[in-house]
């Protein structure tokens, strides 16, 4: 979007993009922008060389003569010697007689059909920002962009930590597939083929919800409720259902939710591109009638002619707060959650295979919009941020979800953005990304287009639909809402309504009045303030993440319990014990 972008924010953009990027050329001048653009967002791998992921290859070893005869060290000697082998000692070394042939591996390497991905600009290296201690990458990540969220509040954590009972809390977060490099679980399957140990630290590390246990043990020090709802490709829109409805329901009061995912890696791309679901190089030069070449920086194409989508790594955190709350500290209010829906698929012909789940909670998605927003908003002032995976089946079938609902609803021209096609697919924060796009649209007033397209593919159907590959110009206060829509592997379907600022403030005002909302806008003052305060910072490239290891570890003892309630040093408010019988028709 920087294009679209006034000259102020442009700059700002690349000044932060520089420091993150640990570059020390002027952000002004147009070389230094040219490499940031270049190195960042999808693009040629970079993580790893795609022209030599490293393999075993087995072969089979033949005696020259009668047998075969090798040496090897003492120390390598297998703990279980063939049968076949006959082992004499020989200065200090061992020779190996074999009568026949062995099965050996040895190290080799191969080209990777896929050499696209949405990856962390080049030169930014969260492992180096805190003691990682062989953190898998995925984590790395989780530290970093919690870390960035809270700083981001304009609001100490402390103040909260005054304000809201510990069990008021909720951290939602994890990674879909887990963290599968070598320092997670990819470790535990890799070391013994590699002649290694597994550590201690590789296991547990791996797991899928381990973002949520490292926000709260290293970042937040939460005591509230946590856990991650894995739903695929779907993943951050089901933890962001579990937190609207921990907070509409009264049992939380701040929920932080996000997600975390590092899937750039030659075994995970191997896997996909095996399934058939990847952009391979080949099919995107055969697309653009290249010989020369993968065009990387437009492997993702949405709703277009296209081969596959682009794995991407990212992390992305949001913070909810209840609507007193939010008021009463004068938060910056970005938008709102008006609901979430999820839907399985039914009985499907394959697991990977679409289903009509998504016809579900779209249809009822738009229908919580239409009862918030009314009638004409919904048709004429609301847009929707595609799954938009860039692969040949998703073009058509999701298209015909957007379509058939635009009909039914009576949508003219539905405008669909599909922000996959500058990040990239990152599994699990997926949703995450759209959602960043659509808060994008109501800060500085563009609908991101598809601009990695040259035009819609004959088989998408959009009579009813505005699919562009330019920017759209809508104007701060031009859309009402907007809806994610996420569609994961498995029949894991869901889609939400996100509310405009705009629109928040007036429903505030409606419920609280002006006096209070006239205040709210006073004490924002100083949040926006202390934002920006950490922004500026930032892009000097002063900011560290929060990593609090062994800092503020309590004890039982440390607890002051009474029937009635829990007091924990440190936060202003007790917990309370004096529970209601949740069962009084049963007494």
């Amino acid at each position: 979007m920087i294009d679209a972008l006034d000259a102020k924010s442009a700059s700002d953009t690349y000044a932060s993009l520089a420091a993150l990027m640990n570059l020390n050329d002027d952000p002004t001048q147009a070389t230094t922008r040219s490499y940031i653009r270049d190195h960042t967002l999808v693009r040629r791998i970079e993580c790893f060389d795609p022209t030599a992921i490293g393999w075993q290859r087995h072969i089979r070893l033949a005696p020259t003569g009668d047998v075969l005869t090798f040496k090897i060290g003492k120390r390598q000697l297998p703990d279980r010697v063939p049968t076949d082998w006959d082992v004499k000692e020989e200065g200090g070394a061992l020779t190996v007689t074999i009568r026949g042939g062995m099965d050996a591996l040895i190290a080799d390497s191969r080209v990777s059909k896929v050499t696209s991905a949405g990856q962390l600009p080049t030169g930014f290296d969260p492992e180096k920002l805190y003691q990682a201690r062989s953190h898998p990458r995925g984590l790395q990540l989780t530290i970093y962009g919690a870390s960035d969220a809270v700083q981001s509040l304009g609001i100490d954590w402390n103040v909260l930590r005054a304000k809201v009972r510990p069990d008021q809390f909720a951290t939602y977060s994890g990674s879909a597939m887990g963290q599968l490099d070598f320092d997670g679980t990819g470790g535990v399957m890799q070391s013994a083929l590699m002649g290694k140990r597994v550590t201690s630290k590789q296991l547990p590390l791996g797991l899928c919800e381990m973002p949520a246990d490292f926000i709260n043990a290293y970042v937040l020090g939460s005591l509230g409720a946590t856990g991650a709802t894995i739903g695929a490709c779907a993943t951050f829109l089901y933890n962001l259902r579990q937190g609207i409805e921990d907070i509409t329901s009264g049992r939380r009061r701040v929920v932080f939710v996000g997600n975390s995912e590092a899937p750039v890696t030659p075994e995970i791309i191997e896997g996909y591109r095996t399934m058939g679901a990847l952009a391979e190089d080949e099919a995107l030069m055969e697309l653009d009638g290249r010989t020369d070449g993968a065009d990387n920086r437009r492997a993702v194409r949405p709703f277009s002619n296209n081969c596959g989508f682009t794995l991407a790594e990212a992390a992305v955190y949001v913070v909810l707060f209840d609507d007193e709350l939010a008021v009463e500290l004068g938060a910056s209010i970005y938008g709102a959650v008006g609901d979430v829906f999820v839907n399985a698929d039914g009985f499907k012909k394959s697991i990977p295979g679409p289903g009509v789940g998504n016809y579900v909670t779209m249809a009822k998605a738009m229908a919580v919009g239409r009862s918030i927003l009314g009638d004409d908003a919904l048709r004429t002032r609301t847009y929707i941020q595609a799954h938009g995976t860039s692969t040949p089946q998703n073009r058509v079938t999701e298209s015909h979800i957007m379509n058939e609902l635009a009909k039914v609803f009576g949508i003219e021209r539905w405008t669909v953005g599909a922000v996959k096609a500058f990040v990239g697919h990152s599994l699990a924060p997926a949703a995450g990304d759209q959602l960043a796009a659509i808060l994008g649209t109501w800060s500085y007033g563009w609908i991101p287009g598809i601009t990695t397209i040259d035009k819609v593919a004959d088989d998408v159907h959009a009579s009813n639909l505005r699919i562009e590959n330019r920017h759209i110009e809508v104007g701060a206060d031009g859309m009402d809402g907007a809806f994610i829509n996420s569609k994961g592997f498995g029949g894991n379907n869901a889609t939400a309504l996100i509310l405009a600022p705009h629109v928040v403030q007036r429903m505030l005002e409606r419920k609280h009045g002006r006096a209070a909302l006239a205040t709210h806008a006073a004490r924002n003052d100083t949040v926006v303030a202390t934002a920006a305060d950490y922004d500026a910072k930032m892009t000097r490239g002063e900011g560290r993440p929060i990593y609090q290891f062994g800092e503020g570890v309590l004890e039982g003892s440390d607890l002051d319990i009474t029937p009635s309630r829990i007091v924990v040093p440190g936060w202003g408010q007790p917990i309370d014990l004096e529970l209601p019988n949740p069962y009084p028709d049963f007494s």
